[in-house]
């Protein structure tokens, strides 16, 4: 309008809204009142005190879009997603196949994916220990037999046969 007002108040202005977009087969989110000093997770759909958000410069409000534990859930997936191409579903699914343990020890909790650097194929879901045992071994099945056979007393140096003449191990 000239004067700068509109033609409804804001109510009927927000009822006409969401009146039209459900007419077009849209939802509309319904208008939630949340007590100062608190916020409403739209994932959870829980109020929740600041204290349970991250702050952000970027929004209007000063606070996170989710809540923590919604955020870091929304990471975690996302994560998943983009470094492995799995989504939840599927790594709790390899997870339950392995009984909930790790697939070498037999004895920890899986709970990291385990993948070839060289293809980037999802191997399975090992505990934190096994999976940085293997990376740390270069990803190398001949490094992890050496090892295995050092633990279990096997000689890994070369035998001196003769003067100058050396045996490998096999």
């Amino acid at each position: 309008m000239p004067d700068g007002l509109q033609a409804y108040c804001r109510e009927c202005s927000a009822e006409y809204y969401r009146q039209r977009q459900e007419a077009k087969g849209k939802k509309v989110r319904e208008k939630v009142l949340v007590p100062p000093g608190r916020k409403r997770c739209p994932q959870c759909t829980v109020v929740k005190p600041h204290s349970d958000w991250e702050r952000s410069k970027s929004s209007s409000d000063g606070w996170a879009s989710y809540c923590r534990a919604c955020r870091a859930k929304r990471n975690e997936e996302s994560r998943l997603k983009r470094q492995y191409g799995l989504t939840l579903a599927e790594r709790d699914a390899m997870i339950a196949s392995q009984h909930g343990l790790c697939v070498i020890c037999l004895n920890a909790p899986a709970a990291h994916v385990d993948h070839c650097h060289k293809t980037g194929r999802v191997r399975g879901v090992l505990c934190f220990n096994c999976n940085s045992a293997i990376g740390k071994l270069g990803d190398d099945p001949e490094a992890v037999r050496r090892a295995a056979a050092y633990l279990e007393g096997i000689s890994w140096k070369p035998i001196l046969v003769a003067p100058g003449v050396y045996q490998l191990p096999s």
